[in-house]
């Protein structure tokens, strides 16, 4: 009589990469509203500019968090009429993926899933400050890693101080 043969099980663990957001929270937000309340009875158009940043780390094996930071800053001549700044975090769990490859996913992807949440959080601060609310374009986050890299190839590298 032949022996039966086993069959191999399906592993628990997902084969690849995969990333799953465990987490996503507004880290820190501020409004100044400095002129308040005659910035409410300018006629002028107000300047809005806008700046972000973005940064990322390991806080546990497979676990990173990553946040994006806004800064909207509403001018009207030289006075502000308000700035609103807001860090948006989020905390993906990533498996399967090197180390090496990480830079890629905290500066492209990571970005993208937290931008709808700031944007919403950033638009709500700037109308609850009183004034009509911002709402941001999208980001191509991808252009903007890609435009990273290349001004960081072609910085100069550092020549040692002399001795």
């Amino acid at each position: 009589m032949a022996e039966p043969q086993v069959q191999p099980q399906p592993s628990a663990q997902p084969q690849g990469a995969s990333l799953s957001i465990q987490k996503i929270y507004v880290k820190d937000l501020s409004l100044e509203n400095p002129g308040a309340p005659q910035s409410f009875f300018g006629q002028q158009a107000p300047q809005v500019e806008v700046g972000l940043r973005t940064r990322a780390e390991q806080i546990e094996q497979n676990v990173f968090e990553c946040v994006l930071t806004v800064t909207v800053t509403a001018k009207s001549g030289e006075k502000t009429l308000f700035l609103v700044e807001a860090a948006q975090a989020g905390i993906f769990e990533i498996r399967g993926v090197q180390m090496a490859d990480m830079q890629p996913i905290m500066g492209i992807h990571c970005p993208n899933v937290l931008f709808p949440y700031v944007r919403e959080t950033i638009a709500d601060a700037i109308s609850r400050a009183g004034f009509p609310p911002v709402h941001l374009d999208p980001i191509n986050f991808e252009l903007l890693y890609q435009q990273q890299l290349a001004n960081l190839q072609q910085q100069p590298a550092a020549s040692p101080v002399p001795s």
